[in-house]
């Protein structure tokens, strides 16, 4: 692998305590929609995803089900793949903590960090919370009607047991130094100075083995004790490049370029991980986005209350592509969001079927009309044109810096910005009306207009890959002119275009 444009993106690995709902859906989306893009711009990318399958909680809901752990941590991760493949992700790689290769890096891992003098024997007291696998300190946790929680709603127990701790505290001073000279090291911005905020009230050596259950990887050398399942899970981000060979083909692309995480596991990517690899000798992420959550029109999203949002009931009812658009389009990641039903169909049936689709369909069927079918060549330039041709030669740098914040709200917003200005564009042109005064120039309108809408699909194959394959189909381009830089090469005069067929049809829901 000689290119140095790399690209390595992952998701977290989804805890595999209960089936994939809209949250594991909407990382993984916006996770595969930057690795699109990235392929589209010519990088060697690497995306992974997979599960999460030791600890306590796993554990415990095993025995709930009457199961072993592995038959059922089998049984939930294949829901998980089953889910990526039925989104249509891009992943490269599903990684699987209850793997041998896994259990390997992490005992590498281990080893490194033991050599390194960064881990020692004792004992833990403390607040424990097994839904988090995460302890907490007493000036976290609240009291009500007699049970106490940590930060996250989570009850928590006292526990006293053996542990290996990990020197989190030798780390303070050197992970807010990393912080300052690495300002984009955490996104967003309210989320870097949490932690921040976190690590300056002062950082305790963290507890990463337990002894009072067995479902983990156990520690080299000590097999009373399992690791923490937090230093196994953050783990597989090195596992999958091959760790701990540092010669595989793969291990070029470490560090990672983007980790996206919930907000809730911001505190383990970019506090303990990177004390982790610091530790270890190992080169530190380039980046950690959290993202926010949903809520289900207004109200919190639970089990209890019944309102859990399963991703592939909405694509069964409105379409893979659809929902992968509106996802990433209806709130700024990085920010909670409210999902409504009534808000999608307004949203597809605006942006897809009235802004795009009815540029498309409009275009195309006069070209075909018009044209014979065939791809009109452009006349003289013409003062009316600039607008949007320059629009046009725009977009795709203007979307790639969007995605390069992680801004998938905006780069769609640029999209469909031009898309507008399309159907102004056209409205304003009148080609129908050209055609019985200036047949040249009317060609020319129309070979703009089929211009404007190759960009336009090209930049908008991540979010929906399939139906823009199909719109590409309808423009004439061949599969090999599909990326980025294909857009500078203007297609022959005269392809020809096969018969126009709607993309988007408006949707009709009554229960919104």
């Amino acid at each position: 692998m000689t290119s140095e444009r790399r690209f390595y993106l992952t998701t977290p690995i989804y805890y595999v305590n209960d089936k994939p709902h809209i949250g594991h859906a909407y990382t993984s989306l916006a996770v595969d929609v930057l690795a699109r893009w990235k392929r589209m711009a010519g990088y060697q990318v690497f995306m992974l995803t997979g599960t999460d399958e030791h600890g306590q909680k796993v554990e415990k809901a095993a025995e709930a089900r009457g199961m072993d752990p592995q038959a059922f941590t089998d049984q939930v991760s294949q829901a998980f793949r089953d889910l990526a493949s039925r989104m249509n992700y891009s992943n490269d790689d599903f990684i699987r903590t209850t793997e041998e290769r896994h259990k390997t890096a992490c005992a590498a891992l281990w080893k490194r960090l033991q050599d390194n003098g960064a881990i020692y024997l004792g004992h833990y007291e403390g607040w424990y919370a097994v839904r988090d696998e995460a302890f907490y300190g007493p000036d976290e946790i609240t009291e009500k009607d007699g049970q106490k929680f940590a930060p996250t709603g989570a009850p928590v127990e006292w526990v006293r047991e053996p542990s290996y701790f990990f020197r989190l505290a030798d780390w303070q001073d050197r992970l807010l130094a990393y912080y300052d000279a690495h300002p984009d090291f955490i996104a967003p911005q309210t989320r870097r100075n949490e932690v921040i905020s976190f690590v300056k009230n002062g950082l305790t050596d963290l507890s990463i083995s337990r002894t009072s259950f067995k479902w983990g990887v156990k520690v080299p050398g000590d097999e009373a004790h399992v690791m923490y399942v937090w230093l196994d899970a953050l783990t597989n981000y090195i596992t999958a490049l091959g760790y701990p060979d540092e010669n595989t083909a793969l291990w070029p692309f470490w560090p990672a370029d983007v980790h996206f995480v919930g907000k809730d596991i911001l505190r383990f990517h970019a506090i303990y991980w990177p004390a982790f690899l610091m530790a270890a000798g190992l080169p530190v992420p380039h980046r950690v986005f959290a993202h926010g959550w949903w809520t289900n029109e207004g109200q919190k999203i639970s089990k209890s209350v019944g309102n859990v949002i399963d991703p592939l009931q909405l694509v069964e009812q409105y379409g893979l592509d659809a929902v992968r658009f509106f996802l990433l389009r209806e709130v700024p990641f990085g920010n909670d969001g409210d999902f409504s039903r009534k808000s999608l169909v307004q949203r597809l049936n605006s942006e897809l079927a009235n802004d795009l689709g009815n540029l498309a369909q409009r275009t195309l069927s006069l070209i075909q009309k018009n044209c014979d079918g065939q791809l009109p060549a452009a006349g003289a330039p013409h003062p009316a044109d600039a607008e949007l041709l320059d629009a046009v030669a725009a977009l795709p740098g203007r979307v790639g810096e969007a995605l390069d914040r992680q801004a998938f709200h905006e780069a769609l917003e640029r999209i469909q910005s031009l898309s507008r200005l399309g159907n102004s564009w056209i409205d304003a042109q009148k080609p129908w009306s050209l055609k019985k005064t200036d047949l040249v120039r009317m060609a020319s309108v129309l070979r703009h207009l089929h211009t404007a809408l190759r960009a336009l699909a090209t930049v908008l194959q991540p979010f929906m890959p399939d139906t823009m394959s199909q719109m590409l189909d309808q423009l004439g381009v061949p599969v090999q002119a599909r990326d980025l830089a294909a857009l500078d090469t203007l297609l022959p005069d005269g392809t020809t275009l096969p018969p126009p067929s709607p993309l988007f049809q408006k949707i009709q829901d009554d229960a919104v």
